[in-house]
């Protein structure tokens, strides 16, 4: 008898323990495999969250088959404590593990909603952007000017007040200090006062993340010590024989490049001209360096240049002084910076609009009033449509 049920007990223990491996393959196959998400989506994660309820979420989602399963995988691979706070995207198909990595990797959202500020040479505006996970492209909602007074969009309102919306402010080629200074004071996600505007040019063009409740001087800080290694390292592989005695005359040069073009292609034969022009002692007689002396960067000057401004003798007036203005005109980017130090090895001395968006350069006054005259006709064309 006790032979009878000691085998019983054998069999029944041999089959649970099949049964049981069994099951902890096909929790493994379920964990593993490919998981049921038709579309991607985004998953947010909220600070604090625990895996219970993100696996929950992700499971009344359609994204997982169930969340008992992710829960023991994700706590079986020691990652249950690692979860992230943020917003990530789920791809098609994935499976709970690949799941599990990219919510407890962290990093940068890789979805989410965005409010972008774009700091430009003639507005500042806010850009909020929500991300469509089916498409992969972020939509924009809302859009407004800094400087309006007018009560901000509802969506702006609604991601603000968001835990993981992710905010970033984009500096444009060619804005003065003053204008970056100006935006930045209008951005209330940031905090902070500047101490006065910083030398121009000394701010380098980019994009910057930032977070909820950010100094605002440690932004500039942040950008004038990204635009010093820029023009050091260009300073540092300049080409020989340039008219600039220092890093900061070379910068004076990139900040008027950025001004006069903003076709990429013409950096290095707009530099050229004006390097043509320094080395035969010629005035660079451009405008922007003019209005430069009219705004001091304040804004946009908004009108044509008068004779009389072109006349005036100011420090800034480069129809009337020789050599270059005393400061940068500008905040120069990368692009313009590395030109002023390797310029397009030409003859150009003169160049206008060509009515295309670029200009038309020239060796001889001959060849540039020929020019003009193209350009002219160009101008009255357009005004008689």
């Amino acid at each position: 008898m006790w032979k009878s049920v000691a085998s019983n007990a054998l069999t029944l223990l041999i089959v649970g323990i099949f049964l049981l491996g069994g099951l902890v393959l096909w929790g493994k196959d379920q964990y593993t495999g490919p998981g049921p998400l038709a579309e991607a989506i985004c998953v947010r994660v909220q600070p604090g969250a625990r895996m219970g309820s993100v696996t929950n979420d992700l499971e009344e989602k359609g994204a997982v088959t169930s969340a008992s399963i992710m829960r023991i995988g994700a706590d079986y691979s020691d990652k249950t404590d690692q979860l992230k706070a943020g917003s990530f995207l789920v791809q098609p198909g994935a499976s709970m593990e690949e799941i599990v990595d990219v919510i407890t990797r962290g990093g940068a959202n890789s979805c989410g909603s965005q409010i972008i500020y774009r700091i430009g040479v003639t507005s500042a505006q806010a850009e909020v952007r929500d991300f469509d996970a089916a498409s992969g492209r972020y939509v924009e909602k809302a859009e407004f000017d800094l400087s309006s007074d007018a009560p901000k969009p509802e969506d702006f309102t609604r991601l603000r007040n968001q835990s993981d919306t992710a905010y970033r402010v984009v500096v444009a080629e060619g804005v003065t200090s003053w204008q970056v200074v100006d935006a930045l004071g209008r951005i209330d996600v940031m905090e902070g006062e500047i101490a006065g505007v910083p030398d121009e040019g000394s701010l380098a063009p980019d994009s910057y993340e930032v977070r909820l409740g950010d100094d605002r001087a440690a932004l500039i800080d942040q950008m004038q010590a990204k635009q010093a290694l820029i023009l050091a390292d260009a300073w540092a592989n300049r080409v020989e024989d340039l008219p600039y005695d220092s890093p900061e005359e070379a910068l004076i040069m990139a900040s008027i490049i950025e001004k006069e073009t903003g076709v990429a292609s013409e950096r290095r034969q707009v530099a050229s001209v004006f390097v043509n022009r320094l080395n035969q002692g010629m005035r660079l007689q451009t405008d922007p360096t003019v209005i430069y002396g009219i705004t001091k960067g304040e804004g946009v000057l908004g009108r044509g240049l008068r004779r009389s401004e072109l006349d005036r003798e100011t420090p800034y007036n480069t129809y009337v002084i020789p050599g270059l203005p005393p400061t940068p005109i500008a905040n120069p980017g990368r692009a313009s910076i590395e030109a002023a130090m390797d310029p397009e090895q030409t003859d150009f001395i003169f160049f206008v609009a060509d009515g295309s968006g670029g200009h038309a350069f020239a060796e001889t006054l001959a060849e540039h009033n020929a020019n003009v005259a193209k350009w002219r006709q160009i101008e009255a064309e357009r005004a008689n449509q």
